[in-house]
């Protein structure tokens, strides 16, 4: 594979294989599907596990695991917009699950050459908030490759930080077919996503969870990355599902259970959604 980079170029001559059984039991899988194609992993994910292997999930929105070992009133709730029927828990089982937040803006330039953009951290964290010995394994992993990894205690306001951006650029950037950076430049554009990190941070809050960044400092930051594309806008483009259930549906779920409103949210999941089956069918 070969990567281009403003940090350098390299080609990466990874051991590949479609057949998960040639490779075996392994201690950490490193998920890097879409989330919905989770509940279709098992064939992938069976061979390779053991008593104690643990998942690595590194997904936007809001994860299948995300109420497992969470304390409090909701400890144990299954998000049906991410679980549906409860058909990834049974594939990928919860206590498997390392959360991964992933800061780092890329583009599939062609097959076998990955375009970075921007951003090499990856946080990782346990669901029952832990600094467990797992999790320590793979940050120093990690580091040794050049990245960042620290561990988190608290990842639960890491994917809500990098969901105050996935909600809102991500769907309004399949509609518009537009960039981060003429989204944040135009005007009515720019206000609308605004009201839906406004109401995305009152559904976090609501779940206890502090971003601890400002919506013009994310803004900001988004407007820096320039012309980059969103994955949901590079999915469309390329005739594949979109990925909005664990990005819109999820949080329009969770502002019913806690009982904020959001408007903005629905409106724009109700839009996209549409975009979505029309782009399907």
């Amino acid at each position: 594979m070969r990567v281009l980079s403003q940090r350098g170029d390299f080609t990466a001559r990874a051991h590949a294989t479609d057949d998960p059984g040639e490779i075996g039991p392994v201690d950490f899988v490193f998920l890097g599907l879409k989330a919905n194609s989770y509940a279709a992993c098992g064939p992938l994910i069976a061979p390779l596990l053991h008593d104690s292997t643990a998942v690595v999930a590194a997904q936007n929105g809001i994860p299948w695991w995300y109420f497992h070992r969470h304390g409090g009133p909701y400890d144990g709730l299954r998000v049906e917009s991410v679980d549906p029927d409860g058909a990834v828990s049974a594939v990928l089982a919860p206590e498997r699950a390392v959360g991964c937040v992933v800061y780092a803006a890329t583009e599939l330039e062609a097959p076998g050459v990955v375009r970075h953009l921007e951003g090499t951290r990856f946080s990782v964290g346990e669901p029952d908030r832990s600094v467990s010995a797992r999790c320590l394994a793979i940050s120093e992993a990690m580091q040794a490759g050049g990245l960042k990894c620290p561990v988190e205690p608290g990842l639960r306001n890491d994917i809500w930080l990098k969901l105050l951006g996935n909600i809102s650029f991500n769907p309004i950037s399949a509609l518009a077919r537009a960039t981060m950076r003429q989204m944040c430049l135009h005007g009515g554009t720019r206000r609308v996503i605004e009201m839906m990190m406004r109401e995305t941070l009152a559904v976090a809050e609501a779940l206890g969870c502090e971003v601890g960044v400002s919506i013009e400092r994310r803004l900001a930051g988004a407007e820096k990355v320039g012309d980059h594309r969103t994955s949901t806008l590079q999915d469309l483009e390329r005739g594949k599902p979109l990925e909005l259930d664990v990005l819109l549906a999820a949080v329009v779920e969770l502002a019913e259970i806690t009982g904020v409103d959001v408007p903005t949210l629905r409106t724009v999941y109700a839009i996209s959604d549409l975009l979505a089956l029309r782009s399907a069918a």
